[in-house]
């Protein structure tokens, strides 16, 4: 297992009109975080290859301007499982499958 770690800044564009007075970081962009977190470690990179699919994942509490993400993950044959958490929280979960 590795843990990556992202820093989501204030002014992130993401949080612009996401939502007014209470900005949130979209599901989309917490994936493309832990996707750009995979691709920053060569070997783990390297071992799953150039193309991944989203095979299942739940979002199950907000991400707030501000927070440092622990991404945990596990590679596997068939890809990567993730853990994201915002301090203590679990924030989602979910796993990238290697794509054919």
């Amino acid at each position: 297992m590795a843990t990556l770690t992202r820093y989501v800044p204030h002014d992130h564009p993401a949080f612009a009109g996401h939502f007014p007075g209470r900005p949130l970081l979209p599901g989309v962009t917490l994936l493309a975080e832990v996707l750009e977190a995979l691709a920053a470690d060569p070997a783990l990179s390297a071992q799953l290859g150039p193309t991944l699919k989203l095979g299942s994942v739940k979002f199950l509490s907000p991400v707030l301007p501000g927070a440092t993400l622990s991404i945990h993950v596990q590679p596997g044959e068939r890809g990567v499982r993730f853990e994201v958490r915002d301090g203590p929280r679990l924030a989602a979960s979910g796993q990238f499958e290697v794509h054919l």
